[in-house]
């Protein structure tokens, strides 16, 4: 279903291209889209609505009290959302600065969203394919936990200011509670958390005190599952159903439905 609603809207998708972007690249950026929307609609449902297949494998009132939500983007909000992270003249995409306290962050008047998560969850990965259509934003992705020690804030267009979060747990910044809960309390452009959470191994204890931070300062945040396509889709329905309901019953200000991202997809914002 989710893959026929994408290509009935094709023909509006290029009806939008000048609102949505000038230029040879960000009309390129598109032309890719539309290439993704020609695979066969099982291989479509996989790759952007993946969330839509796993629930294909559970059986309807087995567990009343597990469900999914699921969020279906219509492809005109996939195609505005990928020009936003489509660098042009009109639309620079850099980075800024960085900062270890809050009070040395940039005052900036934009609204801004915010990337946490535990060490290793994939968080630069993530960021780094967002930015995979402004090349020379350059995001720096290592195979060590706690690589990234700065709040590094990123100018997305005239739309929004991105702030890549040290990360929590092992290898953490040992000043990270103050720098990031500082941030989370008092930052009064922070408009969105993304707080992303390992679909192998599920909610970890470090992983609350994010998700208590963000209850506690009444933020709206959505839970990002990356790795989606590493545990078998058996043990991925069990932690994404068990996480389904923490955020249904545990939560006030997450989002209802859950991100999925893929370590192994396309490094494209429309993969995200």
């Amino acid at each position: 279903m989710a893959a026929h609603r994408l290509r009935q809207s094709v023909g509006r998708l290029f009806a939008m291209g000048p609102e949505l972007g000038s230029g040879r690249r960000a009309f390129s950026a598109f032309q890719a889209f539309t290439e993704v929307l020609r695979l066969p609609s099982k291989q479509l449902t996989k790759l952007v609505f993946p969330l839509e297949e796993l629930h294909e494998h559970f059986v309807p009132g087995s567990r009343p009290d597990l469900h999914l939500n699921i969020f279906h983007p219509s492809l005109e909000d996939i195609a505005r959302a990928e020009s936003f992270f489509t660098a042009s003249a009109r639309n620079r995409i850099e980075y800024l600065t960085s900062a270890v306290r809050l009070d040395h962050a940039p005052d900036l008047h934009r609204p801004e969203v915010c990337f946490i998560g535990r060490s290793n969850v994939g968080k630069s990965s993530l960021i780094k394919a967002l930015f995979s259509l402004a090349p020379e934003v350059e995001v720096r992705v290592s195979k060590k936990p706690g690589h990234t020690k700065k709040l590094n804030f990123y100018k997305v267009g005239k739309y929004f200011t991105l702030v890549d979060m040290p990360g929590y747990g092992y290898r953490a910044p040992e000043d990270f509670v103050d720098m990031v809960e500082t941030y989370l309390k008092e930052r009064k452009n922070l408009m969105r958390t993304f707080l992303l959470v390992d679909s192998v191994v599920g909610i970890q204890k470090a992983d609350n005190i994010a998700i208590e931070m963000c209850e506690e300062f009444a933020l709206p945040y959505v839970m990002v599952l990356t790795k989606i396509d590493k545990p078998s889709k058996g043990h991925l329905l069990k932690q994404v159903l068990q996480i389904q309901k923490f955020v249904d019953t545990k939560t006030q200000g997450c989002f209802p439905q859950l991100f999925p991202e893929e370590a192994s997809s396309a490094l494209t914002p429309s993969s995200h």
